[in-house]
């Protein structure tokens, strides 16, 4: 089974569908989260301490850091390998698309910028919240002012009132919406359901997917920012 996982083509997309389903379950459930904070900042801390340096959460966190890696490795060997048999081509499927999409041939360049957004996601927040707990903290230094390390309200707050990080941030967003747009029916596709019925539900599924992780995260960068801007009330409406 290790050599059919690493050696053929077909075992290299299997690990990429399969983690990139895990990671894309994630990704929804972070969004259910972000938009808590938008109605109740009390709620939104909460969900932030149970997901703290307690032992299910930094399994988790253990976890997810593996997916990454191997989803992003897998991409790195098939990229290779397709450079090597077909030249420029990338992401070969079985079903024939009337145009290849712009994401299916940049697949690897997009997931190298949703990879740096992460690791900015990471330097914003993570290292400020799980990672200050890990260490034996309880506060880190938020706008010149000690915070708890589970004040995420606070944290986005200061996160997104700064214009350079919510253009960042929404560059990422739209990154992970190409990537997602053929990533998630790729993954079908691996999984042998991209039939010429199929194939076109499947593309509509993934856009779907994909605009409502963009407008739910894209969402709570704007509010927290217009909120922190807005110049008829001082940046308190």
């Amino acid at each position: 089974m290790n050599c059919f996982l690493y050696n053929s083509s077909v075992g290299k997309k299997l690990v990429m569908s399969i983690s990139g389903c895990a990671l894309v379950l994630f990704i929804l459930f972070h969004m259910s989260m972000n938009l808590t904070a938008l109605f109740s900042a009390e709620a939104y801390n909460m969900i932030c301490e149970l997901l703290g340096a307690n032992w299910y959460a930094l399994v988790g966190t253990a976890g997810l850091a593996a997916l990454v890696f191997i989803h992003f490795a897998y991409a790195l060997l098939l990229t290779w390998n397709n450079y090597r048999a077909r030249g420029t081509q990338r992401y070969a499927v079985t079903t024939k698309e009337p145009g290849v999409s712009w994401a299916s041939k940049n697949m690897l360049v997009l997931g190298v910028i949703v990879l740096l957004g992460l690791l900015l996601h990471l330097t914003h927040f993570w290292a400020k919240m799980q990672l200050v707990e890990i260490m034996g903290g309880h506060e880190s230094m938020v706008d010149g002012k000690m915070v708890a390390a589970t004040d995420g309200a606070e944290l986005i707050r200061y996160t997104f009132s700064q214009w350079y990080n919510v253009v960042l941030y929404l560059v990422w967003f739209v990154a992970l919406w190409f990537h997602l747009t053929h990533g998630v029916w790729s993954m079908f596709q691996t999984a042998g359901w991209a039939n010429d019925t199929w194939y076109p539900r499947l593309k509509c599924l993934a856009n779907i997917v994909a605009t409502l992780i963009f407008l739910g995260f894209a969402v709570v960068v704007i509010f927290f920012f217009v909120k922190a801007n807005c110049p008829c009330c001082g940046g308190c409406c």
